[in-house]
């Protein structure tokens, strides 16, 4: 995992489960955002797919 894509999925993770405030459509499309602009070919796919899957764990369904 590159440290660009961890520090991408920390922000994330953080306003999934500590922002109720942000839809979690907000939060997991401004990552893959960022994913694509500064993360590898695979990062949106890889942001995508561990931020989505926080969300159904955290009861926050997207």
């Amino acid at each position: 995992m590159s440290v660009v894509d961890r520090n991408i999925l920390r922000l994330g993770t953080f306003e999934i489960l500590h922002a109720a405030d942000i839809p979690i459509n907000v939060s997991i499309n401004e990552a893959i955002e960022l994913a694509k602009r500064f993360g590898t070919q695979d990062s949106r796919a890889f942001v995508n797919g561990i931020l989505d899957r926080i969300a159904r764990d955290a009861g926050r369904v997207r």
